[in-house]
Parts: structure tokens; sequence; C-alpha cells
């Protein structure tokens, strides 16, 4: 049990922010939610810049896409959080040498792994490219309070009212937040919007998402470009 305490506590390390470090960007994955991806192209550069098994990983997205498509929501929640779980837990250090970098979706699929917002955004952009409208989804900064870290997930809200569905990387299984006592939130946004939360219900209206810059500055990187290589190659 200590082994495996001090595992997730060096799992949940990696993840930590400085909420004061972050300065409080919207774009989809390309230019529109559900606009038509050129399969062809965006494989043949993941390909070129990280390699065949990336463009294997690439070929899976598109599958889980087209799979998806008719699907209820809550059905397209659990493909897509299924499918990036999978996925390696890297520190941005060791993964990109920069203590706090977040990776777009192309990039995460490119170089398979990344840490908690790496999870948390290619599941959003994901959810936004099969049709799941933005004021369903929030990024959400949470406490872990069993390690005293910093975590990041994304939650989905089926009716303005209702209790989100948390999809994480630590816990694979999609709870409810009410089942999930061991994260505090913090602040979230999506597109649009920032809220500063509390313990209990969505959180208050803070101003536009655009004071994140982490957000803007990825926002500019979601195409297949600006792809950047890697520090640590993981296959």
């Amino acid at each position: 049990m200590k082994a495996k305490r001090g595992r997730h506590k060096r799992y949940l390390k990696v993840c930590q922010f400085s909420i004061m470090a972050l300065a409080l960007g919207f774009s989809c994955l390309y230019a529109s939610p559900t606009q038509t991806l050129d399969a062809n192209y965006i494989t043949a550069a993941i390909e070129s810049r990280y390699g065949d098994r990336a463009g294997m990983r690439v070929r899976a997205w598109f599958k889980v896409l087209d799979e998806s498509q008719g699907l209820s929501e809550k059905e397209q929640i659990v493909n897509v959080n299924n499918f990036f779980n999978l996925f390696r837990f890297v520190d941005d250090i060791k993964l990109w040498g920069d203590s706090n970098y977040w990776a777009s979706p192309m990039e995460f699929i490119g170089v398979n792994g990344g840490d908690c917002e790496d999870f948390s955004i290619a599941k959003y952009f994901t959810l936004l490219q099969l049709g799941v409208p933005d004021d369903k989804l929030r990024i959400t900064m949470v406490k872990a309070t069993s390690v005293n870290q910093y975590h990041m997930v994304l939650a989905y809200y089926e009716t303005p009212g209702s209790i989100p569905l948390v999809l994480d990387n630590l816990d694979r299984v999609i709870k409810p937040a009410t089942q999930r006592t061991d994260l505090i939130p913090v602040y979230s946004f999506n597109g649009r919007q920032l809220w500063l939360n509390k313990e209990k219900g969505r959180g208050v209206l803070a101003g536009s998402s655009e004071r994140l810059e982490k957000w803007n500055d990825l926002k500019h990187r979601l195409g297949v470009e600006r792809l950047k290589m890697p520090k640590l190659r993981l296959e």
C-alpha cells in the first residue's frame, strides 16, 4: 500500500500547477468543431514528424471518431475517455523539457503520452469534434486531497444544473463528481469562459478563458503545422 501511495504521489506531483503562475483562448481542433478533417493529410503529417507508430495512433483516433458518430453523448464520452487513457503518463519536464507544457491533441497522440492537462485537453477537443456542445464541457483544475497536489480533469455536464461526470486519467472509470470526494475544484474553463470554483456548485464566473496564457498559446498549435518534437522519445 505504501509503495502504491508513493507511485500515486509521484504521478500526481508532475501535474502540479502554481495557480498564481497561470495568468488568469479558444479554438476548436482545427477550425470548427464538427468540420470534416482531412485524415490522410493529418496522418501523413503525424507520421512524418513522429514515426509510423504515431500514424497508427492517429488512425485509431479517427476510428474512434467514426465509431462514435451518432452515439449518445454519454457513449461518446466513454469512448473518448477509454481511448486516451491508454496513453502513457509522462512528466512535462522529461518529455518536453518544459515544466508546464500544454501539448496539443496531435502532439499528445504523436508522442504517445503527456501529463494530466494533456489528457484533459485531448479529450475536450475530441468531444468538441464529435459535436458535444462547449457549454457542456469544462477543463477543471482540482486539488487531489489524498496527496495534497493539483491535478487536471475534464468535466461533462449533461444539463446546466446536473452533477458533472469526471473524465480522469488517474481514476479511469467515469464517475459523478459527488463520488470523487478526493477532488476539490479550484477553477475551470472552456472555450469561452473561466470560473473560480467552490467545493460545491458550478463556481463563480470570472471572465473569459482568454485570461489563461497557456490556453492562448495552445490555440495556435492545434493543427499539424507547429508540432513540437519531444526531448524524450517514448518509442
